[in-house]
């Protein structure tokens, strides 16, 4: 911006003396030219003259003289500015510098352990290598899923003992989120333990306790809600009494068919190094 303001001024001084040099002289002075005290003269321009410029002039030539002192405090402060944005985009580069050199000494890691596990080696106990964790929502699915299977047996048996649609979708729908929450609760508590889990998923002896502790609470909650509704105990404690023994077998099932599916489960790697 300097260069093109000091470019004008001189440009300025330039166009001035261009005029002046075209003046006509002696005999051959056209009678169209103007007289020569209309002409401002060069040092009318000079800061001392005693000649008053005309006003554009003088505007144009404070305007230059502002924009050069103004110049020097504007380009300092883009300067800051740009410094400030290099440090940003410093730090953030240093920021992914340091999750990829992470993310490749992980990668390095598990490269030497698979390595290894194709050789025969031991990652870890013999019963530790398969241990697993199950993600909610492999959790939330088998709630769900459990609950629209459970909620249907329990409409069939209370239809059966109560005679009534309206009595058998009432019990139904009373606790439908209710232990669907309770079983996922419970799921998320039995995840934090790995005590019959082995070669990568529950055994029997884990799925069979499952099913008998949540047949514990499924009866007397199926069993209050259903006297609550029906208002005839022996009633109640039919439905809840087929439904023990009908549902404990076929949660037990429910878990063994669960067993062998993958999806849902993050292995445990412990490594030997």
């Amino acid at each position: 911006m300097v260069a093109v303001n000091l470019f004008s001024i001189l440009a300025l001084v330039i166009s001035t003396q261009h005029v002046h040099s075209f003046q006509p002289t002696g005999n051959h002075a056209s009678p169209y030219a103007r007289h020569s005290s209309l002409i401002p003269s060069p040092e009318s321009f000079l800061p001392h003259s005693s000649v008053i410029m005309p006003k554009n002039q003088r505007s144009l030539i404070l305007s230059v003289a502002t924009s050069l002192d103004n110049d020097k405090p504007v380009n300092e402060a883009m300067i800051r500015q740009i410094d400030q944005k290099i440090q940003n985009y410093e730090k953030k580069q240093q920021k992914y510098l340091d999750k990829l050199n992470s993310a490749q000494a992980e990668l390095e890691k598990f490269k030497e352990t698979k390595q290894r596990y194709l050789q025969g080696d031991s990652m870890g106990g013999e019963g530790e290598s398969a241990a697993f964790t199950e993600t909610t929502a492999r959790s939330l699915v088998k709630s769900m899923m459990w609950r629209v299977i459970a909620g249907s047996v329990t409409f069939f048996t209370s239809l059966r003992f109560s005679g009534s649609m309206s009595t058998a979708l009432s019990i139904v729908g009373s606790d439908f989120f209710s232990k669907a929450a309770t079983m996922f609760i419970g799921e998320r508590l039995m995840n934090k333990s790995q005590a019959g889990r082995k070669g990568g998923a529950d055994d029997v002896g884990r799925s069979l306790a499952k099913a008998l502790l949540w047949r514990l609470f499924a009866i007397c909650n199926t069993l209050t809600m259903s006297f609550l509704i029906a208002k005839n105990f022996k009633m109640a404690s039919k439905i809840a009494g087929s439904d023990a023994i009908f549902k404990t077998g076929l949660m037990f099932f429910y878990e063994r068919a669960w067993a062998k599916i993958e999806w849902g489960k993050e292995y445990i790697i412990e490594f030997s190094i």
